[in-house]
């Protein structure tokens, strides 16, 4: 198996299942309702937030794969939309996962050699740290995910 379809997998594995710590997005959201994930706890990020959060830069990082430009921005990642129904909340997930599945798609039809070159541009490093990275990202607001809907589900 070569290095873009490893990155695929433990993408997927992530947001849909199967990886060796046995967390992973999808299952961890289906028994969130819409309210739960918009309760506030503390000073954290709702999961609707931690939800968008992780889609933003999948979405960003997707448009250069299809080959557009970066175009993602720290300032407004948290800026998800108004979830105030099941079907809001559903369709925020739909996206994800149906985005989650082109992007891993697309890395799984990179050619090998490109996983080392520049991504975009240099100071942003190679596709494989912006690849990983994502993987990264998305299991480190899992954690929090995980983490919050605990403290939810235990008032």
């Amino acid at each position: 198996m070569n290095a873009p379809t490893q990155i695929a997998k433990h993408f997927r594995e992530v947001i849909f299942g199967g990886n060796w710590c046995t967390v992973n997005l999808k299952d961890t959201l289906q028994d969130i309702t819409w309210e739960q994930a918009n309760t506030e706890i503390s000073t954290f990020n709702t999961i609707t937030a931690l939800t968008y959060h992780i889609g933003y830069y999948v979405t960003a990082v997707l448009k250069v794969l299809e080959g557009g430009l970066l175009d993602a921005h720290d300032k407004f990642s948290f800026d998800h939309p108004v979830v105030a129904s099941e079907a809001d909340w559903l369709l925020l997930q739909g996206k994800i996962w149906t985005e989650a599945e082109r992007f891993a798609t697309l890395i799984e039809k990179l050619p090998e050699e490109i996983i080392y070159k520049e991504f975009i541009d240099g100071k942003y490093g190679i596709y494989f740290r912006n690849l990983v990275g994502i993987i990264e990202h998305t299991h480190y607001h899992l954690g929090q995910i995980v983490l919050i809907k605990k403290m939810i589900f235990n008032t």
